[in-house]
């Protein structure tokens, strides 16, 4: 099959840009992709930078990067279900009827001899973005939208067929071709259609530049001959190369304090001022994908703004917790210091509108439920290791509503004196507060404490783990499954040892989730849209993350996946028929 998404949007009547962008970018993610970029092109900076890097203006909003082979491709469309397959070929062959078939052109006949191996979409923000202070918008969003202008960046490894497409390009049918040049760069530039100008410039022979607006074509050529491009961007060419990977699917790059803006200038959901100003600390958000024999891995790096006061903290010292919970453990969460993320979710979310929880309303709630201080009563000793687990009781249920799972929150403390004085209030609460039993007992001969409900259900328990990890149960009661520490762990199992990236290394977090077995099981609240379909092909998931220096952060996650059996082929393109455009006759 071929790509879909590499097209020559030389004859258009409807605006396809931002839907083509948009579409290629919601069936990465809604397929388990996120695109990426290009090691065997020659670039002018690196290998390891995105495919035109150099081209792509700095102030790009987000770029997006895939492959143009076609076995990848196929590849891709064998993970998930049934099911999922056939949403995927439904976008792969919209996308491809609509942007190359219905527009004269078949993929291994006029793109496939001279495309290089990957390509890239970049928007170009609006002008209103590069301000300081954006005005109001009093236009709709969507009016906003149509001020953003795309560049598509196409490698060219035959440039004499390159040249003969872009000399005798298919008949528009309605305007003209026209050419012109800009800095001494010849330009085909389509005139005279309804609400929209394409323009396509070949660059020193080595990439194919076609973008909807004559002016974005002028940027880009700028950028590529004043070096002030997408790989000049502070950071990007520093942290790009932290996610390189071999024969990479795609990869994609998001413009952190543009995309801030933007929402900042949306009249129906802006940001305020001091949530802007924290955004400004970050520069990008980059992430490659490739595809492996049992699912998808992910590569993702963070960085701030070089000219930011902020510094990340490099403390990696997770990666003992999976080691404390049993096999049979559904989801575990870790992270090398507990107090410090609260602090780094305070600055990040503290008058975010867009945050899940205010801190104001965690502090408050922690306050009103218990009569501690989330900071100075809990949080100032938990600085070490700290992990959340879901655990399924193997005990027979004596009612419908017995608890099926236990909730197990450990934390390496700094100071076991001040962890005892605060839980010691927290047990006075629950007894005083609430008419809980509070009872001393003993499991596996080590002492922990019970909470028992007026009901009598058991529904906590607390006690210590190697002396310096408190443990605190809700839910089921699987203490037991954790005094003593287990002989078989979750991080002895195939499921988690083949899921959970081991790099980066050392780590600051990890998570693990079984979603297989939470979902035969357990019912999960509705998140996203096919979310039935998507966790129905997925086996497990897992990451690893790491604070790469004091400027960036480093992710890499991979997603289990089912396969199809039997996998058919794409079906062979066909006619739009909401247009009058020719069907092409050759398969992809």
């Amino acid at each position: 099959m071929a790509p879909p998404l590499v097209s020559v949007p030389m004859n258009k009547n409807k605006k396809p840009s931002l839907v083509l962008t948009l579409s290629a970018a919601g069936l990465l993610i809604g397929a388990g992709s996120a695109a990426y970029w290009l090691l065997s092109q020659r670039q002018l900076s690196s290998s390891d930078l995105l495919v035109g890097a150099n081209i792509i203006p700095g102030d790009a909003l987000f770029a997006v990067s895939l492959t143009t082979d076609p076995q990848q491709w196929q590849k891709l469309r064998e993970f998930g279900t049934k099911e999922t397959q056939a949403e995927l070929d439904k976008n792969l062959v919209e996308l491809r009827d609509r942007f190359l078939t219905s527009n004269g052109y078949d993929f291994q006949k006029d793109i496939a001899p001279w495309v290089g191996n990957d390509i890239t979409i970049a928007i170009l923000a609006p002008a209103t973005a590069s301000k300081p202070a954006p005005k109001p918008v009093t236009t709709n969003e969507d009016a906003a939208s149509d001020q953003q202008s795309m560049v598509m960046v196409l490698p060219v490894k035959n440039p004499e067929i390159a040249k003969s497409i872009l000399a005798q390009p298919k008949t528009l049918k309605q305007g003209k071709w026209i050419d012109r040049t800009y800095q001494g760069i010849a330009i085909k530039q389509s005139e005279g259609q309804a609400g929209e100008n394409f323009s396509a410039a070949l660059l020193d022979g080595r990439f194919l530049v076609i973008t909807d607006n004559p002016k974005a074509t002028e940027r880009a050529i700028d950028a590529y001959k004043n070096k002030t491009s997408l790989a000049t961007t502070g950071g990007f060419a520093e942290n790009f190369p932290k996610i390189a990977n071999y024969q990479p699917f795609g990869q994609f790059y998001i413009n952190v304090p543009t995309a801030a803006k933007i929402a900042a200038a949306s009249p129906n959901r802006p940001l305020p001022a001091q949530v802007l100003a924290q955004l400004q600390n970050n520069q990008g958000l980059a992430g490659t994908m490739t595809l492996e024999a049992e699912g998808i891995r992910f590569k993702g790096v963070s960085w701030l703004n070089p000219n930011s006061q902020r510094v990340l903290a490099v403390e990696n010292k997770a990666g003992k917790m999976q080691s404390r919970v049993p096999a049979e453990t559904l989801m575990m969460l870790s992270g090398g210091n507990l107090q410090r993320l609260w602090g780094d979710y305070v600055l990040t979310s503290q008058g975010n509108p867009r945050s899940p929880i205010a801190p104001e309303q965690i502090r408050g709630g922690v306050k009103s439920l218990t009569d501690l201080d989330l900071d100075k009563d809990l949080l100032s000793w938990m600085k070490g290791e700290f992990s959340l687990s879901l655990i399924p009781t193997t005990a027979k249920q004596g009612s419908p509503d017995d608890f099926r799972v236990g909730l197990l929150f450990m934390v390496q403390t700094s100071n076991r004196q001040s962890a005892e004085t605060s839980i010691k209030q927290l047990d006075e609460v629950m007894r005083n507060q609430y008419q809980f039993q509070v009872q001393p007992a003993k499991v596996a001969g080590q002492p922990v404490v019970n909470w028992v409900s007026p009901y009598g259900t058991l529904t906590g328990t607390h006690g210590w783990l190697d002396g310096d990890v408190a443990f605190l149960v809700v839910g089921a009661p699987i203490t037991d499954k954790i005094v003593p520490k287990p002989n078989n762990t979750l991080a002895s199992t195939l499921p988690f040892q083949q899921t959970v990236p081991t790099e980066p290394n050392p780590a600051n977090g990890q998570f693990f989730l079984d979603v297989e077995r939470t979902v035969k099981n357990f019912p999960l609240p509705t998140l996203i849209p096919n979310q039935q379909s998507l966790l129905a092909a997925t086996r497990s998931i897992g990451m690893t993350s790491a604070v790469s220096d004091s400027r960036s952060n480093r992710y890499d996650i991979f997603i289990s996946l089912k396969k199809v059996r039997n996998s058919t082929a794409l079906p062979s393109p066909e006619s739009n028929k909401s247009s009058s455009a020719t069907p092409s006759t050759t398969s992809p």
